[in-house]
């Protein structure tokens, strides 16, 4: 029987790794037992000579452990971790939710950029077609390109993907989310 994070008290943490070393930790991770979650992106390198598709991580030194409080040594002694995203001193979960759409972005085909930027706050809308179905978000304008955010809260990183119109549904206000 497959445990859930309600019973372990796990719950999904973003930690802050060395530049450039998110492969390394995530591999240090794994051999340890910590579920880990490393979202990669496709990208084409351009050398001199030739192109090649090269998989990058999504999050420059991000990477997300399922952990409960007790396994917070096994991740912070992981050579190449710098810390725990925290506030006020305390690591911070990300919600499941979170994670989720994470997974849904990173296997679709989407056309993503990623940004610090504090964005506006807009039109809370849902994807109704295509590879992103069923992700919520909230909905900005840049330039002339309607472009769907998704707002990974407790980084401070907003993921931009650019969505046709006619996928989207606005969704009712609920206020702060």
């Amino acid at each position: 029987m497959a445990e859930t994070s309600d019973v372990n008290g796990e719950k999904w943490y973003a930690i802050y790794t060395r530049p450039r070393a998110e492969k390394q930790v995530y591999q240090r991770l794994i051999e340890s037992g910590v579920e880990t979650y490393l979202p990669m992106q496709k990208t084409i390198r351009q050398w001199s000579d030739r192109k090649k598709v090269v998989e990058k991580p999504l999050l420059s030194s991000y990477l997300f452990v399922k952990v409960n409080s007790k396994n917070f040594p096994v991740v912070y002694k992981t050579n190449g971790v710098v810390k725990f995203v925290s506030f006020e001193g305390q690591p911070v979960s990300i919600p499941q939710k979170q994670i989720d759409n994470l997974r849904l972005i990173v296997d679709s085909n989407a056309d993503i950029e990623v940004t610090s930027e504090n964005f506006a706050k807009g039109d809370n809308v849902e994807v109704v077609a295509g590879s992103l179905s069923g992700l919520t978000g909230e909905l900005i304008k840049i330039g002339t390109h309607n472009r769907f955010v998704v707002r990974i809260d407790r980084l401070d990183q907003n993921l931009i993907l650019k969505i046709p119109r006619a996928f989207l549904k606005r969704l009712p206000a609920t206020g702060d989310r």
